[in-house]
């Protein structure tokens, strides 16, 4: 027997660590999800591996606890934003690495446009700066509810908590195409220059001309 106070590992080292592809791939996941190592990559493809496996196997048994069982991880899902509710247990065979990369505190912290980068996000939930209806998380890996979503806040007794803080991200810091309201698509009417009369004859064309515009605006 093992030692009991030892955690066991929640993850599983992948068989090809040292693939290319693999080393470039992980490289990408590290620096657009500001992660500390490739141990969290593995924790997170341990997790979907576990959602995949369970799917498989409630697909394969058709029975009325596995019926139970379905409706409990569908829920489970949802829950997460995961997948919609009306979803089938086969559509979670389709989740990726990503689905569950996006979903952790870190990532949403950033996306809120409460941190300048990826990386401060993961500092501010380390140190204490991030709460989720009132309670510090300080896991950057924790993976955020639905319903926990809108309730991401500063620590009331974090001094970020206060606008002014050095720190916050000012409005005028978001990027661009995060500020910009959706235009007007209605296209604008080209003003027509007015004609000059050369004769009198034309003159008074020119002026019903006129006068036949503005009624038509």
């Amino acid at each position: 027997m093992g030692d009991p106070k030892k955690q066991k590992k929640k993850y599983r080292k992948p068989l090809m660590v040292w693939n290319e592809e693999r080393i470039a791939r992980d490289k990408v996941l590290i620096n657009d999800y500001g992660l500390k190592n490739k141990r969290e990559i593995w924790k997170v493809e341990s997790r979907l591996k576990s959602i995949h496996d369970q799917s498989k196997k409630l697909i394969a048994q058709d029975t009325e606890q596995t019926k139970k069982e379905s409706e409990q991880l569908m829920k489970k899902l949802s829950s997460l934003n995961l997948l919609q509710q009306d979803a089938r247990i086969d559509n979670a065979l389709s989740l990726t690495i990503h689905d569950l990369l996006n979903r952790r505190l870190q990532t949403l912290v950033f996306k809120n446009g409460m941190s300048r980068t990826i990386n401060q996000a993961r500092q501010f939930i380390t140190h204490n700066h991030i709460a989720i209806s009132g309670q510090i998380i300080n896991v950057p890996s924790y993976l955020v509810s639905l319903k926990e979503e809108p309730l991401i806040s500063f620590n009331e007794t974090s001094s970020l908590s206060s606008t002014e803080h050095p720190e916050r991200v000012k409005e005028t810091e978001v990027p661009e195409e995060t500020k910009l309201k959706k235009e007007e698509t209605a296209p604008v009417k080209k003003q027509r220059k007015p004609r000059k009369a050369s004769n009198k004859k034309e003159a008074k064309d020119v002026v019903q001309e006129d006068q036949q515009t503005h009624k038509e605006k």
